[in-house]
């Protein structure tokens, strides 16, 4: 023997105060609930408003540096241009250097 299913109640559109007619519930919202797969949706949807973090994708990047070439001793890596202070003539943009990119940010 089939149980009876509640009813919702549908409305118009037009005139929500007017009932439109009454259709049985779907039987999935009177199946009752698993805590495990609440659980796993609050989780996962809970993730949605974490505050991002991650390496700045131009981080590293952000001279005019270009490579001194070959001739004079040191790395062909590209270096910081400019004079008269510290950072002129220092490696830059590679993953080994100091101040330089991230290799796979």
């Amino acid at each position: 023997m089939a149980t009876a299913r509640p009813v919702v109640s549908v409305y118009n559109f037009e005139n929500p105060s007017e009932k439109a007619g009454t259709v049985p519930m779907p039987a999935v919202l009177t199946s009752p609930l698993r805590p495990d797969l609440v659980r796993e949706v609050h989780k996962n949807m809970s993730k949605n408003t974490r505050q991002a973090y991650a390496v700045k994708q131009k981080a590293g990047y952000d001279t005019a540096a270009e490579s001194w070439g070959t001739g004079r001793a040191v790395a062909r890596i590209p270096r910081a241009p400019g004079g008269g202070t510290h950072r002129a003539g220092q490696a830059t943009f590679g993953n080994q250097a100091r101040r330089g990119g991230m290799y796979n940010p």
